[in-house]
């Protein structure tokens, strides 16, 4: 559960509207579309200086600044120390781990006078590496751990959702040196206490959240966490078991055992005789099935990926490309792919290269991976079926007919790849086997390789099923492993006198993102409703006339005392005005100064995540009042 209850470490802030600037508007920019994005703009938090570039206004300050000091609190508890590094550097450093490449057109670039190449960092973990192979001498200092909150960079194609994808961000990422996994010191044990400071910090901020395993994306290494805040308008989609802890999201995502297919994977008579049907100008699944009348669950649709390895290995596997098969109603997941095919890092095919190879990109068949030499044929196991179970017939598929512009019905595994794919393998268990069928020649494998779908077994409760949830990512912690310290050659002599590489883990937060993933959850109609830990003022005091300001700054004066944050209302404006202020910017509490209120010695008290009607409340009193609802 959240905690939204009220602290207070010092004497709160007392600041007047009149001297800060809040510059409120009833209209969204133009290009606002998420509700952060039109909130933050209209409330005067946030203003556009450029394509993804944001000025953080004093009350976006405020709030960056709580989440900070949250953020700090707990790492500072869980043994981390803050550093701080430059924004700006040297490319030989992500030359040298190969990120240049990973991170492609995402890398800001900046060449100085002397011709030197730079990169704005987009995250640390080559100069925090670098650092810590200087500073690290022997095993005895192990484990150790840093962090920073800093400004990042990322180059991004499409700015959108304001803060929420801009191309600079504020960002808090922590690093962890080991020399073993497991045991005290190790990298588990450091894992385990930022997954619980993260816990304690989205906890704190207010947030409604989830863990989700996932995948590590272009920073690498083997394990790690999502932190997602729960939105409907998240763009990241949430795969859950209501029936255990299990969460992961779509790149991640597991499936549990099905029914196997009772002839076993491949095998049936043909629908029908090999049909081509001209499909003009329908690469896609939806065209085509428009145009034919096929449903998307009796296609195959084939993803062509080029493999990016070394050439040791690609020695190694003898893999250049894989060919992936799924349903056509399913989607390729490049994770699966990856971890069947067991090779670091896929790309798509580039579409020149694959027609030279005599693939027809948008229309190929699996046919076309046959006698290939260096193609990997990888099928999704709801893809390998050759009879429909269901229907009690032949399984009818349509495929691409490895021409431009044609597909062709009544596709057959057995008869037009020439033989039973797996006939020296048993294939017919009563559930999906949890490993991967190979053909004898390993140039077939049959394996897990879509994206998972609400209503898939759990792989953690037998009977349940996965649901699905919208969040928006907030935080992410890695088990790097060695890939870093190896790259850049940072090892250390154990108590035995081995060298050993050191291990590695890396933690990140969006503290910027949090804040605006915060407005994404916690809104309505008329504005924002912070959470109070981290809403830039805990109370609002509007005045209805200058005569109120000796009340106003009594009140205020009572409540910093206590270390509530005060912000004074004493604008020359009607009072409507002010009051839709007050709702759109967010505080959790908003006091009203009136004549009528007044002359019973009281104010009016107002909670902004109330739908009821404000109430008086004794002047005796609200100073007891405001503590006991900010701590609830």
């Amino acid at each position: 559960m959240a905690n939204h209850s009220f602290t207070a470490p010092s004497t709160g802030a007392i600041q007047l509207w009149s001297g800060t600037i809040i510059p409120t508007t009833r209209d969204a920019p133009t290009d606002a579309e998420s509700p952060s994005h039109i909130l933050l703009s209209r409330s005067g938090y946030v203003r556009k200086l450029g394509a993804g570039i944001y000025d953080y206004l004093p009350l976006a300050t405020r709030v960056l600044r709580k989440i900070s000091q949250i953020v700090r609190q707990e790492m500072d508890a869980a043994g981390s120390s803050e550093l701080l590094l430059p924004a700006l550097l040297p490319i030989e450093l992500y030359a040298g781990t190969k990120r240049d490449l990973d991170y492609g057109d995402l890398l800001f670039k900046v060449t100085d006078r002397k011709q030197g190449i730079y990169a704005l960092g987009p995250t640390h973990e080559e100069p925090i590496t670098e650092l810590a192979k200087a500073a690290i001498t022997s095993y005895k200092q192990l484990p150790v751990s840093l962090y920073q909150i800093q400004t990042k960079f990322r180059d991004e194609a499409r700015p959108r959702s304001g803060i929420l994808r801009g191309r600079e961000f504020i960002m808090k990422d922590a690093y962890s040196f080991h020399l073993d996994i497991d045991g005290p010191g190790g990298l588990n044990e450091t894992y385990d206490k930022m997954f619980a400071a993260y816990t304690s910090i989205f906890n704190r901020c207010g947030l409604d959240f989830t863990a989700v395993e996932a995948e590590a994306g272009p920073i690498g290494g083997s394990a790690s966490h999502e932190f997602m805040v729960n939105a409907d308008s998240g763009e990241d989609t949430i795969l859950k078991c209501p029936a255990s802890n299990y969460a992961a999201n779509v790149e991640k995502c597991e499936i549990g055992p099905r029914p196997a297919p009772s002839k076993g994977y491949f095998a049936g008579d043909p629908s029908g005789a090999l049909d081509e049907v001209h499909t003009p100008n329908c690469p896609g699944i939806e065209e085509v099935a428009k145009l034919t009348k096929v449903k998307p669950q009796n296609m195959l649709k084939s993803v062509l990926f080029a493999v990016r390895s070394s050439p040791e290995d690609l020695a190694k596997s003898g893999q250049e490309y894989i060919l992936a098969v799924v349903r056509g109603d399913h989607d390729v997941n490049e994770g699966k792919v990856r971890q069947a095919a067991s090779v670091k890092s896929i790309e798509l095919a580039d579409p020149a290269k694959a027609a030279a190879l005599g693939f027809a990109i948008g229309f190929i068949s699996p046919r076309a991976a046959v006698g290939k030499k260096g193609v990997l044929l990888l099928v999704d196991r709801d893809a390998a079926l050759g009879y429909d179970d269901a229907a009690n017939k032949p399984r009818f598929w349509m495929t691409g007919a490895d021409k431009k512009d044609y597909h062709a019905k009544h596709f057959n595994w057995q008869r037009d790849l020439g033989t039973d794919p797996l006939a020296a393998t048993p294939h017919n268990p009563t559930t999906h086997p949890a490993g991967n069928l190979k053909a004898t020649n390993n140039n077939l494998i049959v394996a897990d390789v879509r994206n998972a779908l609400a209503g898939d077994p759990s792989p953690r409760a037998t009977g349940s099923t996965l649901i699905t949830g919208r969040g928006i990512e907030v935080g992410h912690i890695f088990k790097l492993g060695t890939k870093y310290s190896d790259a850049m050659g940072m090892s250390i002599l154990d108590d035995k006198q081995t060298k050993r590489s050191v291990i590695m883990g890396c933690y990140g937060i969006g503290v910027s993102r949090t804040m605006a993933a915060s407005v994404e959850q916690n809104h309505d109609p008329d504005g924002i409703i912070w959470p109070t830990p981290i809403a830039p003022y805990h109370v609002i005091i509007t005045t209805l006339s200058p005569s109120h300001m000796t009340v106003a700054r009594d009140l205020a004066t009572q409540l910093s005392t206590l270390g509530v944050d005060v912000l004074i209302d004493d604008r020359d404006e009607r009072p409507g005005v002010k009051f839709k202020d007050a709702d759109l910017i967010g505080i959790p509490i908003r006091l009203t100064i009136g004549d009528k209120a007044l002359a019973e010695h009281a104010v009016e008290f107002k909670p902004r995540k109330s739908k009821d009607k404000p109430v008086n409340v004794p002047l005796t009193q609200v100073v007891a009042r405001t503590i006991e609802t900010l701590s609830t």
